[in-house]
């Protein structure tokens, strides 16, 4: 039976200036992701994790953590942004609206440029203006990144799938 290729993600040849990618997936954010995170940052301002102290607020309730905020949009447009290279650099991070537990998130990134690589002639830079936006249609997070991208005929990603060891009926071989 052959082996189907599954998606590898896009290539510097695979982007033009005005692309814009959309999640396929959508990501709600809960109380846990947002007390985790919070955790892991070190966060300590109660608007994250004390409802009776959001509350209070102007906002009536909890806000989802920022960090978590960049972390699932920029993770939610990996497979068409940077999975094949990596970020050099963010800039211009707004937040105009705040995210709420239990709101689900998408992300959406134009193309904004394209060019070789200077330094690595096997590479290219691809700048993405990035939004996340809510079920609702609202914008909670809007940022740009430059990402370096491989040139598909350079890039580390072929043949990494391991062959597994079997016996000569098919079936896994056992130990080492």
């Amino acid at each position: 039976m052959p082996v189907k290729a599954g998606w590898q993600g896009r290539f510097l040849e695979d982007f033009s200036v005005g692309d814009i990618y959309r999640s396929r997936l959508g990501r709600t954010v809960t109380q846990a992701d947002n007390i985790w995170m919070s955790l892991l940052t070190n966060n300590t301002n109660q608007i994250h994790f004390n409802a009776h102290y959001a509350s209070r607020s102007a906002f009536g309730r909890p806000l989802v953590n920022s960090a978590i905020t960049i972390a699932i949009v920029a993770g939610l447009g990996v497979t068409d942004t940077s999975e094949n290279g990596f970020a050099l650099g963010w800039d211009a991070i707004t937040l105009p609206n705040p995210l709420y537990e239990g709101e689900t998130v998408y992300s959406e990134s134009e193309v904004l440029e394209k060019r070789d690589s200077a330094s690595r002639p096997e590479m290219g830079i691809v700048r993405f203006r990035t939004r996340g936006i809510t079920g609702d249609g609202v914008v909670v997070i809007d940022y740009t990144r430059s990402v370096m991208v491989w040139r598909r005929a350079f890039a580390p990603t072929t043949n990494l799938f391991p062959e597994p060891r079997l016996n000569a009926d098919g079936t896994a071989r056992v130990g080492r």
